[in-house]
């Protein structure tokens, strides 16, 4: 029996139970395996932990009502939230359409409970990054209002769930075994173009405010900068508002179209 089989044997087995027990076991599974996936929490939690360490700490410098150690803690809480959400996102619209999906509708649990859980999980693990990167920006002299950690940190996990539609969508588009690595790969080109990496200014910054994580980390910053960008000029919070609610809907049809041509085809 492969490892594989041997996985899908236990969780199958272990939530052949009454519907709810059966959500609540299922979800602990999964997170138990996202969690020690070693190489997917390295880009989750890892990689933006080594890029706030390298750009954050020591800066020092005032931005809003904190300094730059804040605004790059919130930039890399929110880039690794996002990895997370799209990352365990992505997998589910995978393993639904390589067949897991089938296998679950042997037991008891209803698609609506498999959505709650891999939602659930989801955000538990986008709450993993942004939990450890503000704690390490607290010890490491990123400075602000409290104020700005409580709704920053609030908007970077909240609205990271944005990007489990994004992750749902692609995978539903690009069907196959590495859609969920191209989701995942596409959230790094994003990052660049949504000013999340290094402040952009020009043609480029006024491209970027048409992409999604441009909106959802403007706004996950507007606590600290009231809008203020550190090259040009300021923008005002119904345009973040105005970016995240578009995608929100842009991404939900693309997922919604996906999940009908996958029922067409079957």
């Amino acid at each position: 029996m492969t490892a594989t089989t041997a996985t899908t044997t236990r969780v199958t087995g272990a939530v052949r139970a009454t519907p709810r027990p059966a959500m609540l076991t299922y979800a602990r599974l999964d997170l138990r395996r996202q969690l020690r996936d070693r190489i997917g929490m390295f880009f989750v939690v890892g990689l933006p932990t080594f890029m706030y360490l390298v750009f954050g700490i020591g800066s020092d410098d005032p931005v809003g009502s904190g300094n730059v150690g804040m605004y790059v803690m919130i930039s890399m809480a929110a880039y690794g939230a996002v990895t997370a959400t799209t990352s365990v996102a992505g997998s589910a619209a995978t393993e639904q359409v390589m067949g897991w999906g089938r296998q679950l509708g042997l037991t008891p649990m209803r698609p609506l409970a498999f959505v709650a859980a891999k939602a659930g999980v989801a955000m538990s693990v986008a709450a993993v990054p942004v939990l450890a990167i503000f704690a390490i920006g607290a010890a490491t002299g990123a400075r602000g209002d409290w104020s700005d950690w409580v709704v920053s940190g609030a908007v970077v996990w909240l609205g990271s769930a944005l990007f489990a539609v994004y992750g749902l969508a692609i995978c539903l588009v690009f069907r196959g075994p590495n859609a969920a690595g191209i989701a995942s790969g596409m959230i790094v080109v994003l990052a660049f173009l949504g000013n999340v990496f290094t402040p952009m200014s020009g043609f480029m910054l006024d491209l970027g405010r048409f992409t999604p994580l441009y909106g959802y980390v403007a706004l996950a910053r507007f606590p600290l900068t009231d809008g203020w960008l550190p090259t040009e000029g300021r923008d005002p919070l119904w345009l973040p508002v105005a970016n995240v609610l578009a995608w929100t809907v842009i991404f939900g049809l693309v997922a919604l179209w996906g999940v009908r041509r996958s029922r067409a085809r079957t």
